[in-house]
C-alpha cells in the first residue's frame, strides 16, 4: 500500500510494510560485530569443559572402531554375523543409515540456496559438516564388506595389471559413484563456503601459527568485490551441482535393492521412499546436534525459535511422506497378488523374528513426529529433541527391517536363517559414532559453526537502503505519537 512515506521516495523494508510480521532470524537486533565476535569467540576462546567431556570418550569410542576394523582384516569378515542367506547385515544397514543423514547438510545448503531461503543461513554450515562426516562413517562399511580391502580401488574405473573391468550394470558400482560424487562436491562446497570466515579468523589470529594456518586456506581473501562476485558464481554454480545429487545419491543406494529380485526389496517406490527418509533423517539429526550447540555456546540469537520451527516442520512432512510410503508399501504387496511379496510382509510384520523392528519403525517414524502438528510442541525444546531421537533411532530400524528381514526368509524354508550382529558389528558401529562426534567437536573447535557472512547478509543492516527506512520508521513513529 502507498503511503505518504514511499510517495516521498522512501523505500519501505518488507518487514516494514502494513499488515506484514515476520519472526527474526537474528534476536535482539544484535549487530554485525556482536556476530562476528560470538561465532569467532567459539574458535578464539577455550573450549568449555562438556566440550572436553565429549571429546575424550569420542576418541575413545573412535579406537574400538579401529581396534574393530584391525580384527576383522587379521581375522576375516566370518567375524561379522552375517550368514546363509542374510549376507548382507548390519554393514549395509549402518552404510544406508549414515548415507541418509548426510543428505539434510547438502538440502540446507543448496536447494535453499536456490530458493532463497534466508533461515538456512545459521545452520547450514554444521548440517555441511555433518554431511562430509556422515558419508566417511558411511564409506568404511562397503571398502570393509569386500573382504579384501586393500583391492578395493578395483572400483574405480581404471584398467588394472588382471585385465578385470568394471561391471557397470551393477547398483554396486553406481553406489561407488554415486557416494564418491557427492562427497567430493560436498567437500568443495562446503570448504568455498568457508573461505570468508576463514580469512575473518587469520585477521583475529593473535599467535602466528594459527595466522599463517587460517591465511594458507583463506586463499588470499581479502574481501574485495571482484573476490565476492567470483565467489558468489562459484557458490551458486555448486549449489545448482550439488541439487541433482541430493536426489540421485540415495535413489542409486536403493537401487542396491530395488533392481533385485528379493521380495520386499523388488519395488519402484523405493528411489523416492528414500530421498523422502534420507531428509527426514538427516533433518531429525542437524537438530540432535544443533540444539545442544546452541546452548552450550550461547547461539540463541543467532539460532532461534523461527529456525528451529521450520526444521521440525519439514521433519514432520518428510515423516509424512515417509508414513504414506511404508503404507503402500503394504497395498502394494496385498493389490500385487504375488504371493513371494505377500509372505515377505507377512513374515515382516506379523510371524517374522522381527516383527517388533517393524512396530518400532513405524512407531518412531510416523506417530511420534505427529506431534509437530502442535505449534506448542515444536517450540517446546526438550520435545523437540527427544522426538528427533526417536525419529533417528526409527530411521535405523527402517534399514534393519530392509535389508536382513527381506533375505533372511528365502524361497525355500530349508533356507530359512536368522541374523544377528556380534559384538563386532555392535562395538563398529557404536565406534562410527564416536569418529562421527570426535570431527565434529574438532570442526567446533578450529573452524566457525556459523557462515558469519551469511547471517549478516540478512540483517536489516546489509540492506543498501538501510538508513533510509530506518529514518522513515522514526518518522512514522513520531506521528503515532503525535
Amino acid at each position: 500500500m502507498a503511503d505518504a512515506s514511499t510517495a516521498a521516495g522512501y523505500k519501505v523494508h518488507p518487514s516494514e510494510e502494513e499488515g506484514v510480521a515476520r519472526e527474526k532470524l537474528v534476536e535482539n537486533n544484535r549487530s554485525l560485530s556482536w556476530i562476528t565476535s560470538r561465532v569467532c569467540g567459539i574458535v578464539e576462546n577455550p573450549q568449555p569443559k562438556l566440550w572436553w567431556c565429549l571429546f575424550i570418550p569420542a576418541v575413545l569410542l573412535f579406537c574400538c572402531e579401529v581396534f574393530t576394523l584391525v580384527y576383522l582384516v587379521s581375522t576375516g569378515v566370518g567375524v561379522w554375523g552375517n550368514n546363509q542367506p542374510v549376507a548382507w547385515g548390519w554393514a549395509i544397514v549402518n552404510f544406508v543409515f549414515w548415507i541418509g543423514i548426510g543428505h539434510a547438510g547438502t538440502l540446507i545448503s543448496a536447494i535453499l540456496f536456490l530458493t532463497r531461503q534466508k533461515w538456512r543461513t545459521s545452520v547450514n554450515r554444521a548440517s555441511e559438516a555433518m554431511t562430509i562426516f556422515a558419508v566417511m562413517s558411511a564409506g568404511i562399511y562397503p571398502a570393509f564388506h569386500v573382504g579384501r580391502f586393500w583391492m578395493v580401488w578395483f572400483l574405480a574405473p581404471i584398467p588394472n595389471s588382471n585385465a578385470i573391468w568394471q561391471n557397470f550394470k551393477s547398483p554396486l558400482l553406481w553406489d561407488v559413484f554415486a557416494v564418491s560424487t557427492y562427497f567430493t562436491i560436498s567437500v568443495i562446497f562446503w570448504y568455498i563456503g568457508l573461505i570468508p570466515d576463514l580469512a575473518t579468523l587469520r585477521d583475529r589470529a593473535k599467535n602466528k601459527i594459527s595466522k599463517l594456518a587460517y591465511g594458507f586456506f583463506a586463499l588470499g581473501w581479502r574481501g574485495a568485490n571482484r573476490h565476492w562476485r567470483h565467489y558468489e558464481m562459484a557458490y551458486l554454480l555448486l549449489a545448482a551441482l550439488s541439487t541433482p545429487l541430493v536426489l540421485s545419491v540415495h535413489s542409486v543406494v536403493s537401487f542396491d535393492f530395488a533392481t533385485s529380485v528379493i521380495p520386499g526389496w523388488h519395488t519402484t517406490i523405493f528411489p523416492p521412499y528414500f530421498v523422502a527418509g534420507a531428509v527426514f533423517g538427516g533433518f531429525a539429526m542437524v537438530l540432535t546436534l544443533m540444539l545442544p550447540i546452541r546452548k552450550i555456546y550461547g547461539l540463541e540469537d543467532l539460532i532461534t525459535m523461527k529456525h528451529i520451527d521450520n526444521m521440525t516442520k519439514i521433519i514432520l512432512l518428510t515423516g509424512t511422506i515417509v508414513g504414506y510410503a511404508y503404507i503402500m508399501e503394504l497395498f502394494i504387496a496385498y493389490y500385487g497378488a504375488n504371493k513371494y511379496e505377500a509372505d515377505a510382509f507377512h513374515i515382516r510384520i506379523l510371524s517374522g523374528p522381527y516383527k517388533y523392528y517393524y512396530y518400532c519403525m513405524f512407531a518412531c517414524n510416523v506417530l511420534i513426529p505427529q506431534l509437530f502438528w502442535s505449534r506448542k510442541l515444536r517450540h517446546n525444546l526438550w520435545v523437540v529433541f527427544i522426538v528427533v531421537n526417536f525419529v533417528n533411532a526409527g530411521m535405523w530400524f527402517e534399514r534393519f527391517v530392509i535389508i536382513p528381514t527381506s533375505v533372511a526368509r528365502d524361497f525355500l524354508p530349508g533356507q530359512w536363517g536368522y541374523y544377528s550382529a556380534t559384538w563386532v558389528e555392535k562395538l563398529m558401529f557404536i565406534g562410527t559414532f564416536g569418529q562421527f562426534m570426535m570431527f565434529l567437536l574438532l570442526f567446533l573447535r578450529f573452524l566457525p559453526v556459523i557462515a558469519i557472512g551469511e547471517v549478516k547478509g540478512i540483517l536489516p543492516q546489509s540492506d543498501p537502503h538501510y538508513p533510509e527506512w530506518e529514518a522513515m520508521r522514526k518518522k512514522r513513529r513520531q506521528g503515532d505519537s503525535a
